[in-house]
C-alpha cells in the first residue's frame, strides 16, 4: 500500500517482542496510542486515517472505528461484527469474547478440521454481549468478503453489519463478495493458504478457497481497498497520490 501513496503503520498486538504471548484481553487504549501517533506524525495529511485489517485484525478494526475518533475509512478483509477471541476492554466498557462450542467442528479422514460453525450466533441471547456497537461507528466501510471462507460466516457478519448501520441512519457500506474466494484473501500473487495451524484452536483447520477464484480475488480486492481509501481519504475516485 505505501507503494501506492499512503502512509502505513503495521500494528502487533500480541506475540511480538513485549507484547502479551497469548490473545486473552486486549485494551483499545493500545489502539488508541497508534492512531494518535499516526495523527500527529507529519506525513500524515488527516483530519483522520484510514484502518484495515484481516480476521481478528478485521473486528479491532470495527472496534476501534466505533470508540476512537478520527477514524474515516475503515476496511475489513473476511472480519466480524462481534468481538472473537479475547476480551476487549475500553475505559469503563468491556465486550466478551463471542463463545462458541467445539462439538460444531468437523474433522476430514485427514484429520484436519472446518471451524465454520463452531461460533455462536451473536445475535442470539447472550451472546449479543459481544457485537460490537458498529452503529456508534462515523466511518466508512468497506467490507471485504470470500464466499468460501471456512473460518467463520464473512458474509453473514458484513450482512449484519450493514444493516445495524443502515437501521441507526448511517451510509450503506460497501460488501464486495468473491465467490471461490477463502479466509486468506491476501495482497495479489501471494500462494493460497488452504490450511494450516489455528492457534486458538490448536490444529489444522482449513480456511477455503478454490486457487483460481482465489487468486483472482486477491488480485482484485487490493485494487477495491486502494480505490476505497483514496475516496474517502483523498476524495479522489480515481487518483493514486493519497495518504494513509
Amino acid at each position: 500500500m505505501s507503494n501506492n501513496g499512503f502512509a502505513m503503520l503495521a500494528l502487533a498486538y500480541y506475540a511480538y517482542e513485549d507484547l502479551p504471548k497469548d490473545m486473552k484481553e486486549f485494551h483499545l487504549e493500545y489502539f488508541e496510542e497508534a492512531v494518535n501517533y499516526m495523527l500527529k506524525h507529519p506525513k500524515i495529511k488527516g483530519p483522520g486515517i484510514g484502518l484495515l485489517g484481516h480476521s481478528k485484525g478485521g473486528d479491532l478494526c470495527i472496534s476501534m472505528a466505533s470508540f476512537l475518533k478520527s477514524i474515516t475509512a475503515t476496511a475489513t478483509v473476511n472480519g466480524s461484527i462481534a468481538n472473537v477471541g479475547a476480551t476487549l476492554r475500553y475505559k469503563d466498557i468491556t465486550i466478551p469474547p463471542l463463545g462458541f462450542s467445539t462439538k460444531r467442528i468437523k474433522v476430514d479422514q485427514t484429520g484436519m478440521a472446518d471451524i465454520v460453525d463452531a461460533l455462536n450466533n451473536p445475535l442470539e441471547g447472550p451472546n449479543r454481549q459481544s457485537l460490537i456497537p458498529v452503529e456508534k461507528a462515523e466511518s466508512h466501510f468497506l467490507f471485504i468478503v470470500g464466499m468460501d471462507d471456512r473460518n467463520w460466516k464473512s458474509d453473514f457478519f458484513a450482512t449484519e453489519a450493514s444493516n445495524c448501520l443502515q437501521a441507526h441512519g448511517k451510509e450503506k457500506p460497501e460488501i464486495i463478495c468473491y465467490p471461490g474466494a477463502g479466509h486468506y484473501i491476501e495482497p495479489p500473487y501471494f500462494p493460497l493458504c488452504s490450511a494450516s495451524m489455528h492457534l486458538l484452536v490448536s490444529r489444522i483447520v482449513v480456511w477455503g478457497g478454490e486457487p483460481r477464484a482465489h487468486a483472482a480475488a486477491q488480485v482484485d480486492a487490493w485494487q477495491q481497498i486502494q480505490t476505497f481509501f483514496n475516496k474517502h481519504l483523498n476524495n479522489k475516485q480515481n487518483g493514486r497520490q493519497n495518504k494513509l
